[in-house]
């Protein structure tokens, strides 16, 4: 892969996932107590959901995380594509205020237009691409500047070498990498190598996290597949994540927890 660039990534935590059955108030304190876990535990960013509730109540809610979390924690917003063009900017232009790193997924990913017209007219970057396949899907987004970031998935995407292509044409056009990471210990491993390879975007002598370094998404729900699946976790310490040092993906696959999880 041409040798690493950095040894070690930051990651932001996601989560903030909306419980069905429970009324506003109880959401809201649920979700400001994990986030306020996430500053204790040690993260400089995190992604919430939102798109689930009304739009006002999705506006709240982020003011809600906010104030939870205060004013030096990164804060990410994912809509997983809830909303329609006009939709998105009014919550995007609502939430600007509450220093919002990024807004994931605003409009479905098949709507290029709607994407420009969000980012036309919201002052937070946009971002997404995870549900896009090979560099092919990518082009678009890249190249028409409908996004500040980029987002394919390892693991879905076409792999490291094809992720790679992707990273490369992102950064030929000023657009940051940071991939949408999710399901079993294979996802972050191999993800955290192609980071690791990636340089600077755009290059600096003295790179930053968010501005020209990349980010590795860092799903905190359960989940046995990614925390029981190596013998070698993937942990969170110091406020970075390692590259796994051994071999290939540098993770050994427990077969006994793959023989556990394993459907005929």
């Amino acid at each position: 892969m041409g040798g690493p660039f950095r040894d070690r990534v930051v990651p932001y935590a996601t989560g903030m996932y909306i419980k069905q059955g429970r009324d506003r108030a109880e959401q809201f304190r649920i979700l400001q107590d994990e986030a306020r876990g996430y500053v204790a535990q040690g993260f400089s960013a995190m992604k919430m959901k939102i798109g689930f509730f009304h739009p006002r109540q999705d506006i709240a809610l982020v003011a809600a995380i906010r104030e939870a979390i205060g004013p030096d924690i990164r804060l990410a917003v994912d809509a997983n594509h809830a909303y329609n063009g006009y939709t998105a900017v009014e919550v995007g232009r609502a939430i600007e205020r509450y220093q919002i790193a990024w807004f994931e997924e605003p409009v479905p990913p098949e709507d290029l237009q709607g994407y420009l017209q969000v980012k036309a007219r919201v002052n937070i970057p946009i971002s997404g691409g995870e549900v896009e396949y090979t560099s092919f899907g990518a082009r678009e987004l890249i190249a028409r500047r409908a996004v500040d970031i980029i987002q394919p998935d390892t693991c879905g995407c076409g792999g490291i070498t094809e992720c790679w292509r992707i990273a490369a044409l992102a950064r030929a056009y000023g657009i940051q990498y940071f991939p949408h990471v999710w399901g079993s210990v294979v996802g972050p491993a191999a993800s955290l190598h192609l980071l690791a390879s990636l340089p600077p975007c755009p290059p600096t002598g003295n790179p930053s996290p968010y501005y020209q370094e990349p980010l590795l998404e860092f799903d905190r729900n359960p989940s046995p597949l990614r925390d029981e699946m190596s013998a070698e976790p993937i942990r969170f310490e110091d406020g970075f994540v390692r590259v796994p040092q051994g071999p290939g993906l540098g993770i050994t696959i427990n077969p006994e927890v793959l023989e556990h999880y394993q459907v005929a």
